[in-house]
């Protein structure tokens, strides 16, 4: 990804609306682990964001980042105060069975990624019943010049990601949509974009105002999630599941 991307990301996700509603997804799934998970591994944690919110709320989970990116990987230890190794998500830097939890949120989507050998890495690093967290763009529709600028290759439906799940040997695989509520947004705002010559990506200061609304109806989207709700479409896939 560009540096330029990476610091537009580590400038906006400790209060963009967006990174704030998509940690507290993670932290809500992280909560249904059980038994209590072990150590936590972010993987392609890009400038610690998530690490950060993690440490923030849930001070006595050990964590440990991985990140491709030399400068992004200083950032987000420096960000989180917990470690950051330098690699790939392709061929992991870790032992077998090191990890209770792997969490990787918007990386198989990306063009260096290959998600088969990136999924079978996090499997072998994940221990027995240990618990694996993604989240995905969702429908190759939605792509816009943001997907460019990011380097995104590809984008998921619930039923592909359930497959791509399958396919790399994990069980339970519970994948759902969410940015629902605000998905007609979405789908306004890319479809202008793509159209914008300068390419900007979607990750940028909103005002207070706007942040905040849009923040609100993504807790109300949780609430409604969390009271069974499904919802049949949305702007990014949450997927979980174990290692048998």
């Amino acid at each position: 990804m560009e540096l330029a991307e990476y610091q537009l990301m580590d400038a906006a996700e400790d209060s963009m609306w967006w990174y704030r509603a998509l940690h507290a997804q993670v932290l809500d799934a992280l909560a249904t682990a059980r038994p209590r998970p072990g150590r936590l591994l972010d993987a392609g944690c890009g400038t610690g964001g998530f690490l950060a919110r993690l440490r923030q709320q849930q001070p006595d989970q050990p964590a440990i980042g991985l990140e491709y990116h030399p400068t992004a990987a200083a950032r987000a230890q420096a960000k989180s105060g917990l470690p950051v190794a330098v690699g790939t998500v392709n061929a992991m830097p870790f032992a077998d069975a090191s990890f209770g939890v792997v969490v990787s949120l918007d990386v198989l989507c990306h063009a260096a990624v290959e998600p088969g050998r990136a999924l079978a890495e996090m499997r072998r690093v994940l221990r027995p019943g240990g618990m694996l967290i993604v989240n995905l763009p969702a429908f190759d529709w939605l792509r816009s010049t943001h997907d460019l600028r990011v380097q995104n290759a590809r984008r998921f439906t619930a039923h592909s990601a359930a497959t791509m799940l399958a396919e790399a040997g994990l069980a339970e695989a519970r994948p759902r949509y969410w940015n629902s509520l605000l998905l007609p947004l979405m789908v306004l705002q890319r479809k202008l974009l793509a159209r914008a010559p300068d390419g900007r990506s979607d990750v940028a200061p909103f005002s207070p105002w706007l942040d905040r609304s849009l923040f609100a109806v993504t807790r109300l989207e949780r609430r409604l999630q969390s009271g069974g709700l499904p919802f049949p479409a949305g702007g990014s896939v949450l997927a979980t599941a174990t290692r048998p």
